[in-house]
């Protein structure tokens, strides 16, 4: 046993089951104070104050205080800087250590070094895990040292490096969580959310960690169909564990162990998703500048001529192109949206009405409740060509196409654009297409329904245009010394 008393600070890790950090912490420590911390360095910049985000949060707050106090623990909640906060707490509770599960977003290891920094001033120590992904960002490198910029090369590595370890479940002894006067339990409890500066709004999602387990389990019975299924938006075919994975409400572990057990097809393909996650945590560890720009230097300079009336028209779900339009609003109302789904706005966004990637990454970061910074970025750049592994500039998706392969009886797009019910599953994809006669009665193209924004065809050669251009201009410049 090494320290008397430890505290760990969770942060992205809402469970206590299969926990680095604090089966760590108990096992090092007689005592484990367990804390949270409602961090305003990043509250304070979310505008809406219905954020389903902090409302799941606060219910996975609730859950996590349960389980601690079914093994004699509480947890303690701060609000505030963390900055200033883990040290005070460090000092009043006069522990030894601080145990936490890193994290690789820039403001998260900055914030990190801070408060690692000034517990060392106090004389306590600090211990980081890796919790969030199975290898972290300088585990798994090329021949040379560097890191990987692709991913099929980076996944076949990660599976050759791979072993029972790297998976195994951490399990903390809880038997040390440390007890609680009343006192300090109200002391330190769950502010409400309007103490918060924040109103109470449905995740539409239940945030407990039992729900989590059940999620899985569900879908390891329906692992095997996960390839031929998992394209299909009316279907749930995914495994819906996106938001439980961001806020740490089960572990990646104990998906990759569902994955190995399962053996299928199936399961070969979600394994493989999941390594794209460990990916794209990877590249936002090892290229921090994708926070802000381009991954790919030549596309760093474009002059994206899109219209902010577009934008709009896009955020709105108002496009007319109804499977843009149906995700859209599947987004705005529900804080969700099909994989599938957003790669083709993704898509649409970019290709077709030529507006910067990351207007619509910012657009998604303010509506996902599974939003994660890494997986975010990741898929936006590879949506707009302008990441690591990117798909060819000149591959754009085709809105209409789509939908008619995935979503061939308008299912979803019925659900979620209810205007279109009435109109036949062949014209339901593309209704301004439609000949009046085989349209609802009196219903009009431009009041009951938007005119296309844009033609997909004019703005896929527009697209292709400005590309080639950038590639030129680019060229040029690394020929020349110019400047572009």
């Amino acid at each position: 046993m090494t320290y008397s008393k430890s505290l760990v600070w969770f942060r992205r890790d809402l469970r206590l089951q299969d926990h680095r950090a604090l089966s760590e912490a108990c096992r090092q420590s007689k005592q484990v104070y367990v804390v949270f911390v409602l961090d305003t360095n990043i509250l304070n910049r979310l505008s809406e104050k219905q954020d389903r985000r902090v409302a799941f949060i606060h219910e996975a707050l609730v859950d996590l205080d349960k389980g601690l106090m079914s093994h004699g623990g509480r947890l303690i909640v701060l609000h505030g800087n963390p900055i200033e906060l883990i040290p005070q707490l460090a000092q009043e509770l006069a522990v030894e250590a601080v145990f936490t599960n890193e994290d690789y977003e820039a403001y998260a290891k900055t914030r990190d070094h801070q408060v690692a920094k000034a517990l060392h001033n106090l004389g306590v120590d600090w211990h980081s895990f890796k919790d969030h992904v199975v290898f972290s960002g300088s585990e798994i490198l090329k021949s040379d040292g560097t890191p990987y910029r692709v991913f099929t090369p980076y996944k076949k590595a990660w599976l050759r490096a791979l072993k029972a370890d790297h998976v195994a479940e951490a399990k903390p002894n809880f038997k040390r969580l440390a007890s609680m006067s009343p006192a300090m339990a109200k002391k330190w409890s769950l502010p409400g959310l309007p103490a918060l500066g924040f109103k109470a709004v449905d995740s539409g999602m239940e945030a407990t960690v039992k729900a989590a387990k059940k999620a899985l389990a569900d879908f390891k019975k329906q692992m095997k169909a996960y390839a031929d299924r998992r394209d299909f938006p009316a279907e749930k075919g995914t495994s819906q564990l996106s938001v439980y994975l961001r806020f740490g409400l089960i572990s990646i572990r104990s998906c990759v162990r569902a994955a190995r057990e399962t053996r299928s097809k199936g399961a070969q393909t979600w394994l493989s998703e999941l390594i794209w996650r460990d990916f794209y945590q990877m590249i936002l560890d090892q290229f921090p500048h994708v926070e802000s720009e381009a991954f790919q230097e030549k596309y760093r300079n474009i002059k994206w001529p899109g219209k902010p009336a577009h934008f709009k028209a896009w955020c709105k779900g108002q496009t007319g192109y109804p499977l843009v339009d149906a995700a859209m609003r599947q987004l705005n109302q529900a804080g969700w949206m099909h994989n599938r789904l957003r790669m083709v706005v993704a898509s649409f966004l970019v290709k077709d009405l030529l507006i910067d990637w990351r207007k619509g990454e910012e657009y998604f970061a303010t509506k996902l409740l599974d939003f994660d910074k890494a997986a975010n970025n990741g898929g936006w750049q590879w949506c707009a060509s302008t990441g690591c592994d990117a798909q060819p500039y000149f591959r754009i998706f085709n809105p209409v196409s789509q939908s008619k392969k995935f979503d061939p009886e308008g299912e979803f797009i019925r659900q979620w654009v209810p205007e279109l019910a009435w109109f036949e599953d062949k014209d339901i994809h593309f209704p301004s297409d439609t000949p009046e006669s085989r349209r609802p009665q009196g219903f009009q193209i431009g009041k009951d329904y938007p005119a296309p924004v844009v033609d997909h065809q004019n703005q896929r050669y527009l697209a292709l245009r400005l590309f080639d251009g950038t590639k030129y201009l680019f060229r040029k410049h690394r020929k020349t010394g110019s400047a572009i």
